[in-house]
């Protein structure tokens, strides 16, 4: 079994469903008392919040690159940074190690193409929603992405930051999502991507009419499936 080097803390309420799920699908695939080989280096979120509002990207990247390398000495086989948008600075944080990552939005849209959707809504932060380091990703799958209007993003993004993150889970938020996600599915979208580690917190499969597509559970899952690969496969 490869060790899994986890980038947690962003926040930390997805990284507990992250070691949970991991350990979960190890215990299915092997059974008895196993448990997955891990290491988790929990970052202060405030700090990357804070790299965020000011658009400081590169001291953001420089800082989980850091994160990876102590990972990396530390004796992880690859890396999983537990959160969507900091994937916004994944070559960043490349540069700094020599082990492969697990790129959330790859094992996301290698889920969508089995499932057989070709075209889906993205909830997630502002930075996901409207940047386009993430939409191309999937994009570069032959999916389409669509986003909700410029007031709805606003909404979204809200929850994620002033509920979900602390832990406040609110039904008329859920209420809110829910209509975000209908407006989604009137435009055409054939599933949603749960494109915040928070989001799956919140919003559930029966939440929605189309598949939804929990990127913190096909994350952790497929950072299993990598752990108990007898080749290493490169997925840097």
């Amino acid at each position: 079994m490869k060790t899994i080097g986890l980038i947690g803390g962003m926040s930390f309420e997805s990284s507990v469903e992250y070691y949970r799920l991991i350990n979960e699908e190890v215990k299915s695939k092997l059974g008895g008392l196993h448990s997955a080989k891990c290491i988790l280096y929990s970052v202060d979120f405030y700090e990357i919040q804070r790299y965020q509002a000011e658009g400081d990207w590169e001291s953001a990247g420089n800082l989980l690159g850091d994160v990876a390398l102590i990972l990396e000495k530390a004796g992880a086989d690859f890396i999983l940074l537990c959160t969507n948008t900091m994937h916004k600075v994944v070559e960043l944080v490349e540069k700094k190690i020599t082990i492969p990552i697990l790129h959330i939005a790859d094992a996301t849209a290698n889920q969508i193409k089995k499932s057989g959707v070709s075209k889906v809504g993205l909830l997630g932060t502002k930075y996901t929603m409207e940047q386009d380091f993430y939409k191309s990703r999937i994009e570069s799958n032959g999916i389409s992405v669509l986003v909700p209007s410029a007031e709805e993003r606003d909404g979204v993004n809200r929850v994620i930051f002033e509920e979900l993150v602390l832990g406040n889970i609110k039904q008329s938020s859920r209420d809110y999502y829910k209509q975000v996600i209908q407006r989604l599915i009137d435009n055409g979208a054939e599933g949603i991507i749960l494109g915040c580690t928070e989001i799956g917190l919140l919003v559930k499969q029966e939440d929605s009419q189309v598949p939804i597509f929990d990127t913190t559970v096909i994350h952790a899952i497929a950072s299993v499936t990598k752990a108990l690969e007898e080749d290493d496969l490169n997925l840097k």
